[in-house]
């Protein structure tokens, strides 16, 4: 039987299932996520109202006439647009652009009637409906088109592409029309979770959305590449308008390019309330300077239009992030190779180190130089923690103040740190530490190597402390036990941090470690 996968026809086994296309095609597609069912084509189009038609001069947008009396030349369109395509422009004048012939079963009269620019018409030249054209008219005339009784010929009007409209001569000819799928048009489409669902005969699938990138706005991109964990993003809210991805949501970002949000557009919120929260346009929306445009969707708008709140989408973007923090110098250099740019090494040269620094630090900005300065550390010399599940405002700060929920690889200052007197606290930030309410505080003794943060119920809010022994009346930021969130364990070697001085920047990294 014939289905469609991510835009390709494909013939597969009777009674095949979402899994077995997937795995067939080695389509895109990340485990946990929703994928898009349609049930076919023409059910599709029951609904569509927009069409688009692409000629060698630009598009053409028509939208179709959805009273009674055009219902049957509607009909006819929808079912034999298509003929339309490789056509040339059988004529143009002053008045109208005509493409054609087709053949249909319309029958023509005789009678002249008014007509007004943008009108479009099917129109039996010679009274004949082997030569059914298709006429657009440029402007207000009055003519015998030979049109069928229905509507005086009419079935739609366009709405986009005047300009491609008036510059159309005979030498141009139609390349493709295809139907513009709208938010409000997606009634026979679905989103499946469970792959082992049957296919039918006609089935269209997506498996995957996939974007380019705004090279104007190289700050806020590499927000969109931070969303992005394992191939997915996982969507916070759902509207007629957009979706909402909000797991970043308060990371002030600037302002950069902005542009129309029309459907598909990504944008990333640089100001105001839900700032950093990151959006996906079902829909057109005006122009907003409160919203920075990161990118578009040219794959897999199917998805978006049937996602919902707390579901996973496979992701994929035709630029790959540039992100090199955590990975060695040896798998830095292919990555950067493979990208045609320059590795330029800041210290430490061993293969096996780890990089903790990169200077450009965003995709574009490393693209347009041609070249990044890496600088690395003995794997054994990063701070890697297994966080806790049970501080999540605690958590979301340390990454936060660290720089991890950005990035792979976090920094930070060591504020106090005195000899032998086994602990060691960073700098906070008290404004960012104004909503940490005491959760997860340490009962019976603090332990050694689990790292804290200090809460609201004291006036250091926001120090981040690592002891190096066990106490049994203080925890790690030398306050009370009321005073500190535990927030997780260091799996790495920690005497070494004992040893630092004021000063120093220790990187951290989320660990592995799942014991």
């Amino acid at each position: 039987m014939l289905i469609k996968i991510n835009g390709e026809e494909m013939d597969v086994a009777e009674n095949s299932t979402i899994r077995d296309v997937i795995e067939e095609t080695n389509a895109p597609y990340t485990p946990g996520c929703i994928v898009c069912l349609i049930k076919g084509k023409k059910e599709l189009e029951k609904n569509i109202s927009k069409y688009k038609l692409k000629t060698n001069k630009g598009f053409i947008v028509i939208q179709l006439d959805e009273s009674d009396e055009a219902k049957p030349l509607v009909d006819v369109w929808k079912n034999q647009y298509d003929e339309f395509v490789d056509l040339n422009i059988r004529w143009s004048t002053t008045t109208e652009v005509a493409i054609g012939p087709i053949v249909t079963d319309l029958e023509p009269t005789s009678d002249e009637y008014k007509y007004y620019e943008g009108d479009v018409v099917l129109s039996l030249s010679s009274f004949s409906n082997e030569s059914t054209h298709l006429i657009l008219l440029k402007e207000n005339t009055t003519n015998v088109y030979s049109v069928p009784k229905f509507n005086k010929g009419i079935f739609a009007h366009v709405v986009g592409g005047k300009k491609t409209l008036d510059n159309l001569t005979d030498d141009d000819s139609i390349i493709g029309i295809e139907p513009i799928i709208e938010r409000s048009t997606t009634t026979d489409m679905v989103s499946v979770s469970d792959l082992n669902t049957v296919l039918e005969e006609g089935n269209e699938l997506y498996t995957y959305i996939s974007f380019d990138i705004d090279e104007e706005s190289p700050v806020c991109v590499e927000h969109l590449f931070s969303l992005i964990k394992d191939g997915k993003m996982q969507v916070s809210y759902e509207s007629e308008t957009f979706l909402g991805f909000y797991e970043l949501a308060s990371l002030k970002k600037p302002k950069e390019h902005t542009t129309k949000r029309n459907r598909g557009t990504i944008t990333v919120r640089n100001d105001g309330v839900g700032v950093g929260k990151l959006f996906i346009y079902r829909e057109n929306r005006v122009l907003s300077p409160n919203h920075t445009a990161v990118g578009r969707v040219v794959d897999g708008m199917e998805l978006i239009d049937v996602a919902k709140e707390n579901e996973f989408i496979t992701v994929k973007s035709k630029q790959n992030r540039l992100m090199l923090l955590n990975k060695t110098q040896a798998e830095a250099s292919e990555l950067l190779s493979a990208a045609g740019v320059e590795h330029m090494i800041d210290g430490l040269v061993d293969d096996d180190a780890v990089i903790v620094e990169q200077n450009p630090q965003h995709t574009i900005d490393i693209l347009k130089e041609g070249k990044v300065i890496t600088k690395a550390i003995k794997r054994e010399d990063l701070c890697t923690i297994k966080f806790v599940d049970n501080a999540p405002r605690s958590v979301r700060y340390f990454k936060l103040l660290s720089g991890l929920l950005e990035n792979p690889i976090g920094q930070l200052k060591i504020h106090f740190a005195v000899p032998g007197m086994h602990i060691v606290i960073f700098e906070g930030d008290r404004k960012a530490a104004k909503g940490l309410v005491p959760e997860n505080n340490p009962v019976g003794k603090n332990i050694r190597g689990q790292i804290g943060i200090t809460n609201m119920a004291s006036k250091n809010a926001g120090l981040i402390g690592i002891r190096f022994e066990d106490n049994s009346d203080f925890g790690p930021t030398a306050e009370t036990f009321e005073a500190t969130n535990i927030i997780g364990d260091v799996t790495s070697d920690y005497d070494r941090i004992e040893k630092l001085k004021e000063g120093v920047v220790v990187y951290v990294a989320e660990s592995n470690n799942e014991s």
